[in-house]
């Protein structure tokens, strides 16, 4: 659903310059994180016949109520007085039809892994080929959690010259209700030369200095978890020096 919101800001009387320039400064770090999260599509000024500026914004949410709870976590909400007018496609919308819905993802879960020692197979005719086997681990998320079942379970690691390295990631978890399932993931972790040295050599490197993420597949024969068979997938993923983390997330 698409709004139209126009807003007013009246700064009370008195207020310090520093509290306005506070509030204006989380505002606009505020406008960039509901754009880059696909809420605000657009933002204009109009010039009222008082000579005031008002601004208008074009935003999108699931529902009024979902828009109430964005505008009101602003920073100058307690400042402003809002306009909001929902918007239908109209037939002659040059755009209509031509929109895709933006992706939502929703984390399903969150699994901590053990891992044994890797075997070695040196340079293949794919680049230097590792075997890192997953002895365990448990997960967590809003619908399902339990164990990950060790010997059925390792990545098969393709490391390329610079150090990047390639999982084709295999592993099988169990829930707690005794359901399999069956997850292949294809991995990427990059980063710089300094940031992947220290984590060849088991330091324990936090997971904002390199990119570790994953695309995923999930199988099941459980007819209550026949929604993940149809599911895609991403995640992101950290490695610690004894073991991996991964959140996967639905594509909506």
């Amino acid at each position: 659903m698409e709004f139209l919101v126009e807003f007013e800001v009246d700064i009370p009387k008195g207020t310090p310059l520093s509290e306005v320039k506070a509030r204006e400064d989380a505002e606009a770090l505020a406008a960039a994180k509901l754009a880059g999260e696909r809420h605000l599509l657009r933002l204009w000024k109009r010039l009222a016949a008082s000579g005031e500026t008002k601004t208008l914004g074009l935003y999108r949410a699931e529902s009024e109520a979902e828009l109430d709870s964005l505008l009101s976590s602003l920073p100058l909400a307690d400042w402003m007085r809002v306009t909001i007018t929902r918007l239908e496609s109209h037939p002659n919308d040059p755009a209509a039809g031509h929109q895709l819905p933006a992706p939502r993802l929703t984390l399903i879960y969150h699994l901590e892994v053990a891992l044994g020692q890797p075997l070695d197979l040196g340079t293949t005719a794919q680049g230097h080929r590792r075997i890192v086997p997953q002895t365990g681990g448990t997960f967590t998320g809003p619908e399902i959690h339990g164990t990950l079942l060790p010997g059925a379970s390792a990545d098969w690691q393709i490391i390329l010259p610079d150090g990047t390295a390639l999982g084709d990631i295999r592993y099988t978890l169990q829930t707690d209700r005794g359901d399999l399932l069956y997850v292949q993931s294809r991995g990427v972790r990059h980063g710089s030369a300094e940031v992947l040295a220290r984590l060849a050599r088991g330091e324990d490197v936090d997971a904002s200095e390199y990119t570790f993420r994953t695309s995923t597949q999930i199988e099941t024969a459980s007819p209550r978890l026949d929604w993940l068979n149809k599911g895609v997938f991403i995640g992101v993923a950290a490695r610690h020096p004894a073991g991996v983390i991964y959140e996967t997330y639905l594509v909506g």
